[in-house]
């Protein structure tokens, strides 16, 4: 297996369950703590060897662009101030190897066609999916243990962890055969079952990484859960050409498309890494 160079980051939702605070700034631009929500993903990504990051956006998502390139104006008044941690932070949020390339998504047409996109640039390689929603703490980067697990069992990952039974409406679920402690031959897949009908517990998070051949199946999946094209959709089909794995990471996962889940990431990320006592 090549090695992992490529991350595709689908971004072009509209963020309605964080209304009106996403009427005019992305749900990806929310803060936690001090950094906005697709930063975090961004750096896990740069942090497993990633240097080609790939975002599918649409509408009204210019400020992710902005925030990622240079701002000159900004740099030269913290200069001026004097204000050297500052500029280090403005400076410092990609380093000078990696790159952004953007892309537009033509319609809101879904997970696996947001992937799709991408398919121009990613080319023929491997690549990775991070959902900037799905914030994960972790020691070693849970993208970096998902690469690890593809090189050694020569296969798309999918990075999976136990929900209860009546959340199981809410994720794609796999049915595997286990490897060993934290992985699974996948030989089946799911989309949001009800939760009588789910083959396991064992859910799809936000962190793929995926055989190039996923393009070729995506392209003949239709309209599924949603009416939208499922990337799970992709998935399965995928599963008769290629082996696919699950693996269970290492890491504590928020679900920062709720509410809720931003505030619990922003009150333990506030604790760990920042000192704050609410």
């Amino acid at each position: 297996m090549r090695p992992v160079r490529k991350a595709v980051f689908p971004v072009a939702g509209l963020g309605t369950r964080f209304l009106p605070a996403t009427k005019a700034m992305p749900k990806e631009m929310l803060p936690v703590v001090d950094k906005p929500l697709i930063q975090y993903a961004v750096e896990e990504a740069v942090a497993a060897g990633v240097t080609d990051l790939i975002f599918v956006t649409g509408r009204s998502k210019r400020s992710i662009e902005d925030h990622f390139d240079v701002a000159p104006e900004l740099e030269l008044e913290l200069e001026r101030k004097g204000k050297h941690a500052l500029l280090s932070l403005v400076k410092d949020i990609l380093p000078n190897h990696v790159n952004c390339i953007y892309i537009r998504q033509s319609a809101p047409l879904g997970l696996g066609h947001a992937v799709l996109t991408a398919a121009p640039i990613v080319g023929d390689e491997p690549f990775a999916v991070l959902l900037a929603d799905d914030l994960i703490d972790a020691d070693q980067p849970v993208l970096s243990q998902l690469i690890d697990a593809a090189l050694t069992h020569q296969g798309s990952i999918l990075g999976v962890e136990t929900v209860p039974r009546q959340d199981t409406n809410k994720y794609g679920i796999v049915s595997s055969d286990r490897i060993d402690d934290v992985t699974e031959r996948v030989n089946g897949i799911v989309e949001k079952p009800n939760p009588s009908d789910a083959p396991s517990t064992l859910a799809v998070v936000g962190r793929y990484v995926l055989d190039p051949r996923i393009f070729a199946h995506l392209r003949r999946t239709q309209a599924g859960s949603g009416g939208e094209i499922q990337l799970t959709d992709g998935i399965a089909s995928l599963l008769n050409e290629k082996p696919v794995f699950a693996h269970r990471y290492e890491g504590i996962r928020y679900d920062c498309g709720s509410k809720a889940g931003m505030f619990a990431a922003t009150v333990a990320i506030g604790r760990k890494y920042h000192n704050l006592k609410p």
